[in-house]
């Protein structure tokens, strides 16, 4: 394939994710919005996208969708999200758009992969500068709880976080807080 094949295939897939995007824009449809943000959470798995995603502001939509009450939306988008941050461009893009806190949020969704994601986003975005923010008491303690869950993917996921990226001390702490408390995150529903 020659460059110039190349180049108008790149353009090509600019066109279109642009396409999308004005799609999501001004459509009224729910179900119309839900299925453009679910093509453009899986657009996003792949990098040779990332660069027209951040130029689109679709790093933007998706955070922004993380407030919905469409619970669909919010899946799409927190997915989009966990895929994006993988790149240490979006990741920083992310960190400084305030994205963590939104995220968190995602925590105590009944949605089994919402909150999937949202862990798996949490541990991505995961930086010596955020590790505060990503490992707060609150999180901590909602990742004890999800450890104890019955499903095994949740369960194993929280005690990975638990394991690589909280300290022994934050885990004790978040510990003997939960013993005082019935507070807490509710478990998604499986």
């Amino acid at each position: 394939m020659s460059q110039r094949q190349r180049d108008l295939l790149e353009l090509g897939r600019l066109e279109y994710l642009q396409a999308l995007v004005t799609e999501f824009q001004v459509t009224e449809s729910p179900e119309a919005k839900e299925q453009v943000l679910a093509n453009l959470a899986n657009f996003a798995y792949d990098p040779k996208n990332y660069e027209y995603l951040r130029q689109l502001q679709v790093l933007d939509l998706f955070l922004d969708m993380l407030t919905e009450d469409n619970e669909t939306l919010v899946e799409f988008a927190i997915g989009g999200l966990c895929n994006l941050c993988l790149d240490k461009t979006n990741k920083d893009y992310i960190l400084e758009a305030d994205g963590v806190a939104p995220v968190i949020n995602c925590l105590s969704s009944s949605n089994e992969e919402t909150v999937m994601s949202a862990v798996t986003t949490l541990m991505y975005l995961t930086t010596p500068q955020s590790r505060q923010q990503t490992t707060a008491l609150p999180v901590v303690e909602c990742m004890l709880r999800f450890s104890l869950s019955a499903n095994r993917r949740l369960s194993n996921l929280a005690r990975v976080f638990l394991e690589d990226y909280c300290s022994p001390v934050q885990v004790e702490e978040a510990r003997n807080l939960s013993k005082h408390t019935a507070v807490g995150i509710p478990l998604p529903k499986d």
